[in-house]
């Protein structure tokens, strides 16, 4: 690490932030990196947005930057769920899901004019829930189901069908759920 106060530039500050957030089990903050490296937080999304193009599989969430690990002992079982709720109900769904020990990946809507939104939000616990929460309350930022009259979809994973199954029969039985009727 350079002395406090001395910029790391260019090449060397990209290849430290690819190290880092290939070392992070949990996602770096771009404010976070820009104080390791004395540079603005600007000049991260710039250096995160260099890596991205060269296909390096970095994934911005609502905590912070992730490099998605391909390699996976355990096989992971994935379901998109069709949701429709309010926004005061957003933590309920959340905390119903992470309890099964479910991670929350994603959210999408369909917009009229941009098509699918998607927003990767990797919520895996309730912890994870409280900073979500916290950051749309601070940011002042909109649900993005608030775009769709609730209506929106998630992406989970989880080590089992089980836990899938049970996460959503727990969504349904509190209305949460989209039903095909």
């Amino acid at each position: 690490m350079k002395d406090k106060g001395d910029k790391v530039l260019g090449e060397e500050r990209r290849d430290l932030l690819l190290q880092w957030l290939k070392q992070s089990e949990t996602p770096l903050t771009g404010s976070h990196l820009a104080k390791q490296t004395n540079v603005s937080r600007q000049v991260i999304v710039q250096d995160i947005s260099l890596l991205k193009a060269r296909n390096e599989p970095i994934m911005a969430t609502s905590n912070g930057y992730l490099y998605f690990q391909t390699v996976s002992s355990k096989q992971k079982y994935t379901r998109i769920i069709a949701c429709q709720h309010s926004s005061d109900e957003t933590v309920d769904e959340l905390n119903t899901i992470v309890d099964y020990g479910v991670t929350v990946k994603d959210v999408t809507i369909e917009h009229p004019v941009y098509g699918d939104l998607t927003g990767v939000i990797m919520i895996q616990n309730r912890h994870d829930v409280e900073q979500f929460i916290n950051k749309v309350r601070e940011t002042n930022a909109a649900y993005l189901l608030e775009l769709t009259d609730g209506v929106h979809l998630h992406t989970l994973e989880a080590d089992s069908e089980d836990q899938l199954d049970q996460a959503c029969r727990a969504l349904e039985g509190k209305g949460y759920l989209l039903s095909r009727s």
